[in-house]
């Protein structure tokens, strides 16, 4: 068990890790399969020695004539102790074995591998979850309640029977006499998508796995062309395949660009050889997990693919900047940045800015506002999952979305511009599973629509992390599943096909909870954006922040 047999400052026992491998050797065979398919080699076959003590048989006089004992040496399943190879709970082994003889189970001891993971000097870095539970089960989003019931005074509708229009507009809408007054000065009106409500969040090509990217791709053209569903996906940074930018499907994409500016040189050189523009350019200021602090593509996951996508040389770190190195303030963002990926795709594709949830997003609103060109703002809280993030940012910074998004919408009721600038929320939504409650509760809040990305990881592909820790190894590319893995022995495992399949069965199953919910409001033909008297929680404190009502 212990290296050359000694016992260093980092030699744990099987009870020190937080996952423990129980592996029954009257059932196994030996078949390997466990031990092939572990990501991080936590197990091995190694030979075990068994001390056996034989008895003979009793004499006439029903006495023993003495008893020995005798070692043996037979082959099993062990697992390893080092902590670089410490076994991460995602039970892939349990998956594989013929027999169920063997499964993973978290510890009952204090989680001791954390004082022993950072060897090297290195902090410890995990990706997809946070460390801290939250200290309210269900969060708040899972405990509003939606209390106007239209039943006498405003006929309620039939979720089964009514048609429901669920789109929102991503774009800036601007009231009609400044259309005009913006099409005789400028020649332009600012542009606008007709989208579903639910987005697919920023998920680089790089940070997932290209079956994960293809199957996300393959799903949303699927709804889109046979269901009739806007639905689209943000590239994340990293930019996308080249066949994607020449392809019809680019126009249910939205490109991000971020700090890194990665892939932005593939997306420039096939502008000329567009087929379609892209649905909208989104400008990445931050993300909710890690507020005011860049990202990390770690150097595992830098393939020669991945590298030539983002005119990289292949085996490097890729880390993103905290901002934009160019622009310091969002007056010189939008003068510079949102005005120039508008003439690059001839004033065509509505651009917008994300930031993190932060008690500055007051202020950029402020700025957006008064500005025609910005097209929207998507803000994240500090729930949203990143495997390009430091724990200590995942865990101790950023700010709840509910919250957030509330002062925002509230901040554009008071200068009456509630219905021209969209705001997109993200971070947290679905968490628990509760996806169309959670979306229905941003909207009324005061959000045009919702970006999920952590939830997509695990209803359409199985992402077996959680946020007791088991698994999270996004980062390093060694996901079991293969979703956010660039090896092939790995990715191989994850059938894009399938993947699609259960894109559709999300978005299916959550346009019909949300009808459910929007019906008893008596809305049919538009989003119940900012209509908060239909909410209530049964926190005062939280009633009072976000200005809804107090039930018990």
């Amino acid at each position: 068990m212990f290296p050359n047999g000694k016992i260093t400052p980092s030699t744990l026992s099987i009870k020190d890790l937080s996952w423990q491998v129980h592996w029954d050797k009257e059932r196994c065979t030996l078949c390997g399969r466990c031990t092939a398919v572990c990501p991080v080699h936590a197990i091995e076959l190694g030979v075990h020695r068994k001390r056996l003590i034989q008895m003979p048989a009793l004499g006439e006089i029903g006495q023993s004539n003495g008893s020995s004992s005798v070692n043996q040496v037979y082959y099993g399943v062990r697992q390893k102790t080092d902590p670089a190879y410490a076994c991460v709970g995602c039970a892939s082994c349990t998956l594989v074995c013929p027999n169920d003889c063997i499964i993973p189970y978290k510890t009952d001891e204090a989680d001791k591998l954390r004082f022993h993971i950072n060897r090297g000097g290195q902090p410890r870095r995990r990706g997809g979850r946070r460390n801290v539970r939250d200290p309210d089960p269900g969060g708040i989003l899972d405990r509003i309640k939606f209390i106007r019931i239209s039943m006498l005074t405003d006929p309620a509708l039939d979720a089964g029977r009514h048609e429901f229009e669920l789109r929102t507009l991503l774009g800036r809408i601007l009231p009609p006499e400044e259309n005009l007054k913006m099409l005789k000065e400028h020649g332009w009106i600012p542009p606008v998508r007709e989208i579903y409500p639910l987005i697919i969040g920023a998920m680089s090509f790089g940070a997932l796995s290209p079956n994960m990217w293809e199957g996300l791709q393959m799903g949303v053209a699927y709804l889109n062309e046979q269901l009739g569903m806007p639905v689209r996906m943000c590239t994340g940074e990293g930019g996308c395949p080249p066949r994607l930018l020449r392809s019809r499907f680019l126009k249910y994409v939205i490109l991000q660009i971020a700090s890194g500016y990665f892939g932005w040189d593939e997306i420039i050189h096939a502008l000329p050889e567009m087929k379609e523009d892209p649905c909208a350019i989104e400008i990445k200021y931050g993300q909710g997990a890690k507020p005011g602090d860049g990202g990390l593509l770690m150097w595992y996951k830098v393939n020669k693919l991945i590298a030539a996508i983002r005119g990289v040389p292949s085996g490097v770190n890729l880390p993103s900047p905290p901002t934009h190195q160019t622009k310091y303030s969002i007056e010189e963002s939008v003068a510079k940045m949102i005005q120039s990926m508008y003439m690059a795709w001839g004033f065509r594709v509505p651009v917008y800015p994300k930031i993190s949830g932060t008690s500055t997003a007051q202020s950029v609103l402020n700025n957006l506002a008064r500005n025609p060109y910005a097209g929207g703002l998507a803000i994240d809280g500090e729930d949203g999952g990143t495997g390009a993030a430091y724990a200590v940012s995942m865990d101790h910074m950023g700010h709840p979305i509910a919250s957030n998004l509330r002062d925002c919408y509230l901040t554009l009721v008071k200068v009456g511009k509630q219905n021209e600038l969209p705001l997109f929320a993200g971070g947290g939504v679905g968490k628990y599973g509760n996806l169309a409650s959670n979306a229905a509760a941003l909207i009324m809040l005061g959000a045009s629509g919702v970006q999920v990305g952590k939830y997509m990881m695990q209803a359409a592909a199985g992402c077996v992390g959680s946020e007791s820790d088991r698994c999270n190894i996004c980062n390093i590319g060694l996901c079991p599943k293969g979703i956010t893995s660039q090896d092939a022995r790995l990715y191989r495992r994850l059938d894009p096909e399938k993947v699609a399949e259960r894109v559709v069965d999300v978005f299916l199953s959550f346009d019909t909870e949300l009808k459910k919910i929007v019906a008893p409001l008596g809305r049919s033909t538009s989003l119940p954006i900012g209509m908060s008297d239909a909410l209530a929680i049964n926190d005062s404190s939280a009633a009072e922040r976000l200005s809804i009502r107090y039930v018990v």
